[in-house]
């Protein structure tokens, strides 16, 4: 674990105040800007401490942001993990309760139904791009290419086609990554 200095322990917190800004269908939407900038730009944390954050995260209960303090305690510590929670909660908290009032005695007029529609598409490419973030050191390493090849294949084909709670699927997923499957 290291530890920053006061100034980029500043930059850490506001870094994660404008992602909270930029993320519109959670946290997980703006995991290949904080891969970018805690891994390639600064050098915090590895690559597989990075996806190590996300899956533990995504496999604990509760909501997926849990891996934004991990991410801030495995680049400065309990401070890192503070100013990356509140930095990342912060804004959005504040700016979705602004907008709830007022979207909320405005529901049915065409405004706020055609911002509500467009975010929709928004949403599902931001979550695009962080699987295919986390699928490239898996789709790069022949050994497991294959498996996570198929692994992606039937988690679509069961997320299109079945109402299945995702945690099945990552349940699934990491029994064949142990049983060295995929």
């Amino acid at each position: 674990m290291n530890t920053l200095p006061a100034g980029d322990l500043l930059a850490l917190f506001l870094h994660f105040l404008t992602l909270s800004l930029l993320s519109i269908g959670g946290a997980m939407s703006t995991a290949p800007e904080m891969q970018r900038y805690f891994v390639v730009e600064r050098g915090w944390i590895g690559e597989a401490d990075f996806t190590t954050a996300i899956a533990l995260a995504q496999a604990a209960p509760g909501p997926n942001v849990l891996f934004v303090p991990v991410l801030g305690f495995q680049a400065a510590g309990l401070p890192g993990a503070a100013a990356a929670l509140v930095g990342i909660l912060l804004p959005s908290t504040l700016l979705s309760l602004g907008v709830s009032r007022w979207g909320s005695s405005r529901r049915d007029t065409p405004l706020v139904r055609a911002f509500t529609a467009g975010l929709a598409p928004v949403t599902v490419g931001l979550v695009f791009a962080t699987g295919w973030l986390l699928a490239l050191p898996f789709l790069g390493d022949p050994a497991h290419r294959n498996g996570a090849l198929v692994l992606i294949a039937l988690t679509a084909v069961v997320t299109l086609r079945t109402k299945l709670a995702p945690i099945w699927m990552i349940l699934v997923g990491a029994l064949l990554g142990a049983a060295g499957i995929a």
